[in-house]
């Protein structure tokens, strides 16, 4: 199979918009990541994690979103391939490089592998327990959201369980830091923003009732049920209800490439 066999069109930008219209466009076409271009020519990535880390840096004199253009937070990382490429030479790129796989014909954008796609059009063998997350990163429903987001970045990471008396009780997202950190730049006083975001905790924007699987899931039905949902990663419990991991949509990549 080649990628122009599975690729999609991907969703672009220019680098003139504004932070905030790209986290619109992001809700609107259900997608993580945007293609940013100018004048026709491709000049990265721009990705829900370019996103929360732009808004929460103090180094933008507490500006709205609406003042932030795309092009302070667009990334280089995606690879260039012809359409011809074999699909599990796409798996091993992006499994090597991270970020997402850009088809080109004659410097033309054709279309883009996401892991999405990879999820879409492959048989994935075996169970959770062999490619999910053992011991993730976690947090509780009292933590500051700005620990949250610098632990995110730190560690290159879309989202983190949420883990009270021992039981799972919500995931947070880069996107719900993300949109909060939009809302307080957008409605907060430039002053106040500080103060007030400092005093921002998981549970005011954690979402509740999340996703589950078991250690003995098929990694297929794992695959299916993130495309279905649009789920990015789902915690992973053991037979005694006790989360045990967590399993993305990279670590099924990953098991493809192994």
């Amino acid at each position: 199979m080649e990628v122009k066999e599975i690729m999609a069109e991907p969703v672009s930008i220019d680098k003139s918009d504004t932070l905030s219209h790209a986290l619109d466009v992001m809700e609107k076409k259900g997608t993580r990541r945007l293609l940013v271009k100018h004048d026709n020519k491709l000049l990265g990535v721009l990705t829900m994690r370019n996103i929360t880390k732009e808004l929460g840096t103090r180094k933008k004199g507490n500006m709205p979103a609406s003042s932030l253009h795309v092009a302070t937070a667009v990334s280089e990382n995606f690879v260039k391939v012809l359409p011809d490429t074999k699909t599990n030479d796409a798996i091993t790129l992006m499994n090597k490089n991270g970020g997402v796989v850009v088809v080109f014909d004659n410097d033309k954008v054709l279309g883009w592998v996401t892991p999405n796609e990879l999820l879409k059009n492959n048989n994935i063998e075996g169970f959770v327990a062999e490619i999910m997350q053992k011991d993730p990163i976690i947090a509780s429903p009292g933590d500051r959201v700005i620990h949250v987001r610098r632990l995110m970045l730190d560690n290159n990471i879309g989202r983190v369980p949420v883990i009270e008396d021992d039981k799972l009780v919500g995931m947070i997202t880069e996107k719900d830091i993300a949109k909060a950190m939009r809302a307080f730049r957008d409605v907060v006083e430039g002053s106040k923003q500080d103060s007030r975001i400092k005093n921002l905790i998981v549970a005011d924007i954690m979402k509740m009732g999340v996703k589950t699987v078991y250690t003995n899931t098929p990694a297929s039905d794992v695959a299916k049920m993130m495309v279905e949902e649009d789920i990015g990663a789902i915690p992973v419990l053991n037979l005694e209800e006790e989360m045990v991991g967590i399993v993305t949509r990279r670590n099924i990549v990953n098991g493809l490439a192994q």
